[in-house]
């Protein structure tokens, strides 16, 4: 039963051919192709806005140089919501629930950060290692702490978004294998589990969407602390 429910975690497959594969075909068919209504087109602009306000949400925290940044972590955004919305469709799989992808895209970007601090503003990079007014007997201690902490940081970036994922998709699972069974025995309570699964999944689909944002967001918090 345990490796029933967690085989939704590997990749299905038709003919030898993964599914997501095709699931990841889906987002080419809303880009808008050239033509004498391009501009006016509603989709184009529905998508322009989306863009625009997410590119705005994230780079209200950071000051001007970080500015740079802003066409990675739009695009890391547009991607890690459309790999979250599109795991959620049936018969396909969602890579962000493995933790070395999420772990791939955490670490490097992370890293980045760090570096670009210390090659910017090395005395304030490693300023954040020891508050200041800590007592001397402290320091020692203090510094080892943060030093754990600031390497903890790409762990928990990857780890919390497997986990949320995670969790989300074993929840819809367990209450429509419950939803089934309990069918042709009690239609009542089926009817009731139907239910809370349909909240469940339109709850799923918000965390998709908050993650991601909460997955860049966090990229972007740690880029200005380095700038």
């Amino acid at each position: 039963m345990i490796l029933t429910f967690f085989d939704q975690f590997s990749s299905p497959y038709l003919l030898g051919i993964p599914l997501i594969l095709l699931s990841m075909l889906l987002p080419t068919l809303l880009l808008p192709m050239p033509n004498n209504r391009w501009i006016t087109n509603r989709l184009s602009t529905l998508q322009l806005w989306l863009i625009n306000t997410i590119t705005k949400q994230l780079m209200t925290p950071l000051n001007k140089p970080g500015h740079k940044w802003a066409l990675i972590l739009t695009s890391l955004m547009v991607l890690l919501l459309s790999i979250n919305l599109l795991g959620l469709l049936p018969y396909t799989f969602t890579p962000t629930t493995q933790l070395s992808m999420n772990m791939a895209l955490a670490l490097p970007l992370w890293l980045a950060t760090l570096l670009t601090g210390l090659r910017n503003q090395p005395t304030a990079s490693l300023g954040h290692l020891l508050p200041e007014g800590t007592p001397t007997l402290l320091i020692p201690a203090l510094i080892m702490i943060e030093t754990i902490s600031l390497f903890i940081r790409p762990l928990a970036l990857g780890v919390r978004l497997t986990a949320n994922l995670t969790a989300g998709h074993l929840l819809i699972q367990l209450i429509s294998t419950a939803t089934i069974t309990l069918l042709p025995i009690m239609p009542t309570v089926s009817l009731l589990t139907a239910t809370i699964l349909l909240l469940l999944t339109i709850l799923e689909v918000a965390v998709a969407m908050i993650q991601a944002y909460v997955f860049v967001l966090l990229l972007s918090l740690y880029l200005q602390e380095n700038i």
